[in-house]
Order: C-alpha cells, then structure tokens, then sequence
C-alpha cells in the first residue's frame, strides 16, 4: 500500500466517524424540534446560534477558524432544515402562501402590447420577437424607466430590457428599477449578439472619425477599437439609435449594431463580430406589472435585504447549500440613502409550487429583513441572430 492510499483509508476512517456523529446530532436536534413544536418556539434561535458558531470558533486552531465558522453553519443549517420539516407536518407552513401566489399570477396576455428601449432594430426589439413573435405589438420608448413606468401605468403588457452580458456583466440600472416599479420577470431571452461596424454608402474604415454606440456596445468590441485609435467613440442610447443616427448624418462616421440594423437602415456592414469575446450574448428578461406561472417553469428570480451586521450573508448562503439549491446568478445593488446596505438579487433553479419549495422560503425570508419574489418562469438557452 503507498503512502497516499494509507492517507485515504485514514480519511475514510475518520469520515465514518464524523457520519455516526452527525446521524447522533440529528437525533438529538430531531427532539429538540419536537421540543420547540411543543412549546410553540420559533425554529431559529438567532443568538443562541451566534453563542455557539462563536464558541465553536474560538476552540478551533487559529488557521481553521473560518473553515469552523462555516462548518458549522452548515451544519446548523442542515438541523433547521430538519426541525422546519417537523413544523410542515405537524404546523404552520408556507402552503397558504404559495397557495395565494398561485392565485395571483395572471395568466399571460392573449394579445400582448410590448415596449422596449431603443429604435426600431435594437437587440432588445429582437429578443421580444424572440420570444412572443414578429407578429407581436411592439412600441419602442427612450429609456428603460420609461419601459417600467408604461408597465405601471397600464399602457403595456410586458417590457423586455437587457439584464446581463456575457462580457461586461451585470446591467445595474435594470436591477435598481425591477426594485423600484415592483414589477415581476415572466420570461428571458438570451441573444447572441452579434455586433458589426457599419456605416453609409461609400464611407470606408478609412474615412471614419467617430463610431456610435450604445455604452455596453462600445465596451464590449473595446480591443476591435483599440486598433483604431483615431476613431471617437460616442456613447448614445442604444444600438439601434446608432445606426439611425449614422444613416442620417452627413459625416464620415460609423456604428456599431446588428446586421439587422444595417439592413434597416440602408447601411454597409464592414465589419462583423467585432465584439471581444467570440460567445457574447445578452440576457434579456421579460417584464410584466403581475407575476406569471409558466408550467414549463424551473428558474426562480427574488430580492432581498438583510440585517446590517456581520455573517449575515454567509448564513442566507448556508440555506441555500444546505437546500441542495443551484443558485444561478447572485448580485447586490446598494440601496439608496441607507449608506453601506445593500439589495441582493438571486437567481436560483426550482418551481414556487414544488412541495419542496415552502421549506426553502420559510428559511430565507426567516434569514432575511426582507424577501420578495420576482418570478418563476423557464430558463432559456441562448439564441443566435
């Protein structure tokens, strides 16, 4: 036998060891939740978790000391897993509410209005099309808010704006107004963008001075633009925008769009896939004032606070590993005129109405200061145009 198989068989040992305490652990905590069930005891004991994970810590050698921390923690969280359990069988769940939130997702609208942000031909026309069809009423507004605030005031039935890209991430001012408008996702598209430089009849690469795009589009074909450094580079509202603006401009200027755009507008593409990774797409959601059921839905979408004090994080991430839950996206926005509080948005697999699923939100929105749902819908793959 080599040195490295004693090592394992060591360890093998050990681990049989740990596997008969934590079964004596979970027995114990089983009476301890039957205990709690009893005497109408809530399951989560915040400070007597705090006294132990702390005494805990303070017993383990210096350079364990984070790795017991979330030891711990976990296997904390496995023990309110099992006493919730003993809760949904014998007391209050969260049945009802799901049941109610049911109730309240409308079914979707027969014959849609639809706004996006941008000129006709933009990436985010295309992901609409992409998912209700190109027969679908659609209306283009200037900016995102003005998406959001159409859905509020009843003017449409569902927006789609971009959430993320593959290359520059996170699209911020999104997040911050599915928060502020209240409004839910029903639905996601994402694209792979495909971004040209184009310009009018007769301009050549040789003849250009500025090039037109939207932020996110000049950022993403960054190193194609670097090798032109004589070119100024002019943010504008969105892609499609660009491409308009170019076509009506008498200058030798340029744009980065969609081919779509191009042929929209009357341009010559000069160049293709300019963007500076080869996969780079753009995940748009679908937007509506009123939660939506897909029945093919596997994908959950959510916001939350939490108490302004160290590990609170780390415990709302401990449910979701002691949950078995594939959490997809995590992302945190600051909220405004609460300096260093935050907004956390998770995206995670799973249905609302899965019998599973009760037990996963009375854990968080017990964690949590505050916990809402965004949506439940069916994930996408990505769509090339």
């Amino acid at each position: 036998m080599t040195e490295l198989e004693k090592l394992r068989e060591r360890i093998d040992d050990i681990d049989q060891a740990l596997l008969n305490l934590f079964a004596q652990r979970m027995e114990v905590t089983q009476k301890v939740g039957e205990y709690k069930l009893a005497h109408s005891m809530a399951v989560l004991d915040e400070e007597r978790e705090k006294e132990v994970l702390a005494g805990k810590t303070a017993l383990a050698p210096e350079a364990l000391k984070g790795d017991v921390t979330a030891l711990f923690e976990t296997v904390m969280a496995l023990s309110r897993r099992q006493q919730r359990r003993l809760v949904k069988v014998n007391g209050p769940s969260y049945e009802a509410y799901l049941a109610q939130k049911a109730q309240a997702a409308h079914s979707p609208a027969a014959d849609p209005k639809v706004v996006y942000q941008g000129e006709p031909g933009a990436y985010a026309e295309e992901a609409a099309v992409s998912y209700l069809g190109e027969a679908v009423s659609r209306r283009n507004l200037p900016t995102w808010e003005d998406v959001f605030a159409a859905l509020q005031s009843g003017e449409a039935d569902y927006g789609v704006v971009p959430i993320e890209n593959s290359s520059t991430g996170s699209i911020n001012q999104v997040y911050d107004l599915l928060a502020h408008f209240g409004a839910f996702i029903v639905g996601e598209v994402t694209l792979q963008v495909n971004h040209c430089l184009m310009a009018r009849p007769g301009v050549g690469p040789e003849d250009i001075q500025a090039v037109y795009s939207h932020e996110q589009g000049l950022r993403q074909c960054a190193p194609y633009l670097k090798a032109h450094p004589a070119w100024n580079q002019i943010p504008l509202g969105n892609t499609a925008a660009a491409a308009k603006y170019v076509s009506e401009s008498g200058a030798p200027c340029a744009a980065i769009a969609s081919e779509r755009c191009a042929r929209l507008y009357g341009l010559n593409v000069l160049a293709r896939g300019i963007a500076q990774a080869e996969e780079n797409a753009t995940r748009f959601v679908v937007v509506a004032p009123h939660m939506e059921l897909d029945q093919s839905r596997d994908k959950i979408s959510a916001l939350f606070t939490l108490p302004h004090k160290a590990g609170t994080l780390h415990q709302i991430m401990a449910v979701f590993a002691a949950q078995g839950l594939n959490m997809m996206k995590l992302e945190s926005r600051p909220i405004p005129g609460r300096a260093w509080e935050y907004l956390f948005f998770v995206d995670f697999s799973g249905s609302l109405l899965a019998p599973e699923m009760d037990l996963v939100l009375q854990e968080l929105t017990e964690c949590a200061s505050s916990f809402r749902i965004l949506g439940n819908y069916r994930s996408t793959a990505v769509t090339a145009i």
